[in-house]
């Protein structure tokens, strides 16, 4: 248990102690009186119950006065979320209206919104390359004006994405090298990153991306963005046709201990935000013990003054 203020407990508890003393006094003296006076004087514990009772409850109000908290575990939602969205040539699309694109922007709008504070957001646009454009912060404003900003070009690299979304975590540059070496980026369980994509890669080490994040305990959620019956696109003057590729989508998932979410149409893109669990951490939280200690406190000093009254009564 914690305290406010200890110096109101310790004036607190000086009173109690005086009242205390000044009961004990105040019982021997009357005691000596009604002695003296050949009036037998009431015996037994019954006869300062209602003091007792008093002074206990002004002890408790010194407690509550010092401002007593318990501190308890409590599980939310928290950490860092990248979403990484894909804003390659075949997200122009449209067998998810308007566009892929439009469909994973709305859906990654309908996902921060329903994030708490202790979330930080941040996004990376990814194609051949990816580039992170807005950083991790607890302001979410700034991740859902970077999501209206993206615009569709290039190809498509996974690989890319996920390393621009740990670099984002960790605030340094994660590289992925030819050499076959996965390196080390720490660990990092409170961080997820939710790639949007019709998983059409074309470029970049993805196999050793995804184990890089698997290693760091960052789980990665995706988003199928498209259908298996696809579309056609035009790109540089010719009509490509691009469908939905939820082998390579569901792969990186389950690598890194996340899940393969599919959203082939505008209503399952709408609730996509729903079925992406974030991971819970346990805090330890105040929890203010002051209003039931007070009203303990009014109890006892109820019961006290009753019994005070009663006991008075009797002996009158």
């Amino acid at each position: 248990m914690t305290l406010y203020s200890p110096l109101l407990l310790a004036v607190g508890l000086l009173i109690t102690a005086a009242l205390a003393w000044a009961a004990v006094v105040s019982a021997r003296r009357r005691t000596a009186t009604l002695a003296a006076a050949g009036v037998a004087v009431p015996g037994g514990r019954r006869a300062y119950l209602g003091a007792g009772l008093t002074i206990a409850g002004v002890a408790v109000l010194a407690v509550a006065t010092a401002g007593p908290a318990a501190m308890v575990p409590v599980p939310r939602t928290a950490g860092t979320v990248i979403l990484a969205i894909d804003v390659s040539n075949s997200m122009n699309a449209n067998d998810v209206a308007p566009t892929r694109l439009a469909g994973a922007q709305r859906a990654a709008r309908a996902f921060v919104a329903a994030q708490p504070d202790s979330v930080d957001i941040g996004v990376v646009a990814f194609e051949r390359g990816a580039l992170t454009t807005a950083r991790p912060d607890a302001d979410h404003s700034v991740a859902l004006k970077a999501i209206d900003r993206l615009k569709v070009a290039g190809g498509t690299s996974l690989g890319a994405a996920i390393t621009a979304s740990l670099t984002a975590i960790t605030g340094k540059q994660v590289a992925v090298g030819r050499d076959g070496d996965v390196p080390d980026i720490g660990y990092w369980p409170s961080a997820t990153i939710v790639i949007f994509s019709d998983g059409q890669n074309q470029g970049g080490d993805l196999e050793r991306a995804a184990t890089v994040a698997q290693k760091a305990n960052v789980h990665i959620h995706t988003v199928g963005v498209g259908t298996a019956a696809g579309a056609t696109v035009r790109v540089d003057g010719y009509h490509l046709q691009t469908s939905l590729d939820e082998d390579t989508l569901t792969l990186i998932a389950r690598t890194t201990g996340g899940a393969y979410h599919p959203a082939s149409d505008t209503a399952r893109l709408d609730g996509i935000a729903d079925t992406i669990d974030l991971r819970l951490t346990v805090s330890d939280e105040p929890l203010p013990l002051a209003g039931a200690l007070i009203g303990l406190a009014l109890a006892l000093l109820t019961a006290g003054a009753a019994l005070t009254v009663l006991r008075s009564g009797r002996v009158i």
